[in-house]
C-alpha cells in the first residue's frame, strides 16, 4: 500500500503564535508556515500571504492587536501557493516578488494551486473565496530596498540564489539584523525541496544567507532562531538535510540502483534526526523525486495530483 499524504498528527489544527521578534516586527508562527511584518513609519511591510484570504484575515486579526497601519508592500517569498493565495486580504499598495517567481507563477502557478490544495487540505480553510492566482506588482531580479521611513532604517530584498525554488527570495532589516528567509531555511520543520535546485541551496545559496549579520531568523517553519548562534544551527541544520538527502539518492544512483532503492537509503539516512517533524514521510517521497530527476540534469517537473500518486505509488509500495 502507498503511504498516506499525510499522518493524522501532520493534520491537526496547528498551534498559531504572535511573537514580537524586534522592533515593530512581528511574527506568526505555526509548524510549517511561518508569516511576519515589519512595522514602517506609517505603513507595513508583509512578508507571505499565507493560502487563503480567510488565512490571512485571521493573522491580520492578531496582528491589528500590535498596530493598524495599512499594508502597503506584501512580499511573497515564492510562488507555492500556500504562500501566495491570500494575498487579497492585505489590500497591498503592491506585491512585491522576484521576477523568477512570476515567471513561474506563469508557468506552473495553477498546477501548484491545485496540488498543494490536494497535498495540505488542512491549511486552506476558506480555499472557496480564492479569487484566482495572485500577481505581483512590483518585480525585481536581485536586490530592491524599501525605505521604512523615519529612523526605521530599511527592508533589503534579496535572490540570493536558487534553493527551494529558483525564485526565493529574503528580507533583512539590517538596523535589528532579523531576517525571514521563506522555505530558504527551515527551523525544525520538514525541508520540501519537490521543486529544488539541491546543489545551489546547499552550496551558495545557504552560504549567502549565513553571511548576513544575523540576530533573529524567522524560518519557512518551526522555531524562530533568536541568537546568532541558533540561526547559524538554522542554516546548518537546513543544509544538513539537503546535503544528506542529495548524497544519498547521488550514491545510489551512480551504483546503478533504481529510484526506489534511493527512497529507502535517503528515508534510512534522515529518519533518525528529521523524522519527528510534520509531513516528513510525504516530503520525503517528493524530495527524492527531484533529486533524482536533478541528477539527470533536469529542471523540475510541474507536480499534479496524478503525478503525485503516480510517485508515491511508485516510490512506497512494498
Amino acid at each position: 500500500m502507498s503511504k498516506p499524504v499525510a499522518s493524522a498528527g501532520d493534520t491537526a489544527p496547528k498551534t498559531e503564535t504572535l511573537e514580537p521578534v524586534g522592533d515593530g516586527i512581528w511574527a506568526l508562527t505555526e509548524s510549517d508556515n511561518n508569516v511576519g511584518a515589519i512595522e514602517g513609519e506609517n505603513f507595513l511591510v508583509a512578508f507571505d500571504a499565507r493560502a487563503t484570504p480567510l488565512m490571512a484575515r485571521r493573522w491580520l486579526e492578531q496582528l491589528r492587536q500590535h498596530t493598524d497601519k495599512p499594508v502597503k508592500f506584501l512580499v511573497l517569498s515564492h510562488y507555492h501557493a500556500v504562500r501566495v493565495l491570500g494575498a487579497t486580504a492585505f489590500e497591498a499598495e503592491q506585491i512585491v516578488a522576484s521576477a523568477e517567481t512570476e515567471r513561474l507563477i506563469a508557468e506552473r502557478g495553477k498546477g501548484d494551486w491545485d496540488v498543494e490544495l490536494g497535498r495540505l487540505p488542512w491549511s486552506f480553510d476558506g480555499h472557496e473565496e480564492i479569487p484566482g492566482l495572485t500577481w505581483p506588482t512590483l518585480t525585481f531580479d536581485r536586490n530592491l530596498s524599501i525605505d521604512l521611513g523615519g529612523n526605521r532604517g530599511t527592508v533589503e530584498l534579496s535572490w540570493l540564489g536558487k534553493g527551494h525554488t529558483s525564485g526565493d527570495i529574503v528580507a533583512y532589516v539590517p538596523s535589528q539584523k532579523v531576517l525571514f528567509t521563506g522555505c530558504l531555511v527551515e527551523n525544525g520543520s520538514v525541508v520540501y525541496s519537490g521543486d529544488a535546485y539541491h546543489r545551489d541551496w546547499m552550496t551558495g545559496t545557504l552560504d549567502k544567507i549565513a553571511e548576513l549579520d544575523v540576530e533573529v531568523l524567522v524560518g519557512g517553519g518551526g522555531r524562530i532562531a533568536r541568537t546568532k548562534a541558533e540561526a547559524q544551527r538554522a542554516i546548518d541544520l537546513t543544509r544538513d538535510f539537503i546535503t544528506r538527502l542529495f548524497r544519498a539518492v547521488e550514491n545510489v544512483k551512480h551504483a546503478g540502483g533504481d529510484i526506489r532503492d534511493a527512497y529507502r537509503a535517503a528515508r534510512e539516512q534522515l529518519l533518525p534526526d528529521y523524522g519527528g517533524m510534520p509531513v516528513f514521510e510525504p516530503a520525503m517521497v517528493f524530495d527524492v523525486q527531484r533529486v533524482w530527476e536533478e541528477l539527470d540534469g533536469k529542471a523540475p517537473a510541474i507536480w499534479s495530483l496524478a503525478r503525485d500518486h503516480e510517485v508515491r505509488s511508485q516510490l512506497t509500495k512494498d
